[in-house]
């Protein structure tokens, strides 16, 4: 008997910052799957044995004509796409498919209406956000939440956020952000014995909402009394300029390094040399939210406790007091606090570092996420089989 196939959909595969999107396709162990996107990017950085491009079939413009016009058909039928992806998921006999970001849920939305196997949609944040260009988008995202057997969510806030938009609680699965904690072992750390070289790191795209520049004004008021630390910043993003700039305009350019983006073991060499992980996310004005961090779990796990903000799935990763400190988002002063209180107290910095590994290794290793992903499989394909109703 073959294992069943589900197909992985996702639009643009993939990029730097979707590795947790890598690490699901590639750790499933009792389906076999393929992937399905419009654009491939990274290849190099994230290889796959079977990826299938979906791209438009062109008709001609009577048949267009018509299915538009006459018809009345979505864009997703008169442009070619609904036939081009049922082609390429026939060919393949598969069972149920997964459709990673709610947005792409949308999009898809009148083929999964009219396909008659199972699809799952899977959200990760952004993708809980209004669309002020795509007039009538929360209408359509209502809709597909009703018409879908489950939904997956990586975060309580992100639940929350669905429930808010009327997705019945019994569809909701909770699919947490997963990371392989053996490639992130805990490392010994001391703390600084001159007091002052403390080692801050951030990992993450350079981006609005992972509130980059609350971390630079934090750490330049930090530096004034310990000019021995440092500051890594991680990643890449549209933001870089502009924190380079704000960090020349608090004079810790000097402090402060942008790393680029790291992987591997660069990515683990910077955690050794790190003394804390700082995250101070925020909600940004178009409803943009973090679901957990992957780079945050990361860190955790190689025994770094975290100084962030109560946002998003943050909180649901990082007790408050045990495994790190968390603030109000915005909170300069409540951050700056957090930071004295840790580099002040070396045995309580030891023991929210060591506390973080054990945590993560308990909560979020990749072997259990992968158990409950395809847990939620099989329950959707029990669904549409019409069992256990």
């Amino acid at each position: 008997m073959r294992p069943p196939i589900v197909a992985s959909y996702c639009t643009t595969f993939l990029k730097p910052e979707m590795l947790h999107i890598y690490r699901q396709v590639t750790g499933l162990r009792q389906f076999k799957t393929f992937v399905i996107c419009k654009e491939r990017l990274h290849g190099d950085r994230f290889p796959v044995d079977d990826l299938r491009m979906h791209c438009a079939v062109k008709s001609n413009f009577l048949r267009r004509f018509w299915l538009k016009y006459i018809r009345r058909e979505p864009p997703i039928v008169y442009r070619g796409e609904y036939g081009a992806l049922c082609r390429v998921l026939e060919q393949s006999d598969v069972d149920l498919m997964h459709v990673y970001f709610g947005h792409t849920g949308v999009h898809l939305l009148p083929f999964i209406q009219r396909w008659p196997k199972p699809t799952v949609v899977s959200f990760h944040g952004m993708d809980v956000q209004p669309r002020a260009d795509q007039p009538g988008y929360i209408d359509r995202l209502r809709e597909l939440l009703q018409c879908v057997p489950l939904v997956m969510v990586r975060s309580e806030s992100l639940r929350d956020r669905l429930l808010e938009l009327g997705c019945p609680i019994e569809k909701i699965r909770m699919n947490r952000t997963a990371i392989p904690t053996g490639d992130f072992p805990e490392f010994p750390r001391e703390a600084p014995a001159d007091g002052s070289s403390w080692y801050l790191v951030q990992a993450c795209r350079l981006i609005e909402k992972k509130g980059l520049d609350l971390t630079l004004r934090v750490f330049a008021d930090f530096h004034r009394n310990r000019p021995g630390a440092r500051l890594f910043i991680a990643g890449e993003g549209p933001l870089e300029s502009p924190l380079r700039e704000q960090a020349r305009i608090l004079g810790v350019s000097d402090a402060v390094e942008f790393c680029g983006f790291l992987k591997g073991d660069d990515l683990r060499d910077l955690y050794r040399r790190c003394h804390l992980f700082i995250h101070p996310s925020r909600l940004t004005a178009d409803q943009n939210q973090e679901g957990v961090p992957n780079s945050m779990l990361e860190a955790m796990s190689t025994g770094l406790p975290v100084l962030a903000t109560r946002h998003g799935g943050i909180p649901e990763a990082v007790d408050h007091g045990e495994t790190g400190l968390l603030c109000a988002e915005n909170d300069e002063a409540g951050l700056a606090a957090h930071l004295h209180t840790l580099t002040t107290d070396p045995a309580l910095w030891s023991r929210m570092g060591h506390a973080a590994a054990a945590s993560v290794r308990e909560r979020f290793d990749r072997d259990r996420g992968i158990e409950n992903l395809e847990s939620i499989y099989r329950e959707a394909l029990a669904l549409s089989k019409g069992e256990g109703q």
